[in-house]
């Protein structure tokens, strides 16, 4: 991607998808059904590679991996997989 507003129309793009499958009738979500994982190993590559472009700096690209759960922790799995 080669800027913020191909980033923010991919990412509305994907949020337009998500919500139409989550969402019960009258806008309220749906209760999840066993979903084990609900985040992927390519939408977390994905989303860190959103991050760093979006970034200002190594600092601020680690701030905010971290902040959206998007570090491998020890067990080399990032939060948002758990």
């Amino acid at each position: 991607m080669s800027g913020p507003v191909e980033v923010r129309d991919f990412l509305l793009q994907h949020e337009s998808r998500d919500t139409a499958l989550n969402f019960g009738t009258g806008g309220v979500p749906a209760q999840r059904t066993g979903e084990t994982s609900r985040v992927s190993d390519e939408q977390v590559r994905r989303a860190q590679l959103a991050v760093a472009a979006g970034a200002q700096s190594v600092e601020d690209c680690r701030e905010l991996l971290d902040m959206l759960g998007l570090v491998p922790s020890e067990d080399g799995v990032p939060p948002v997989r758990r």
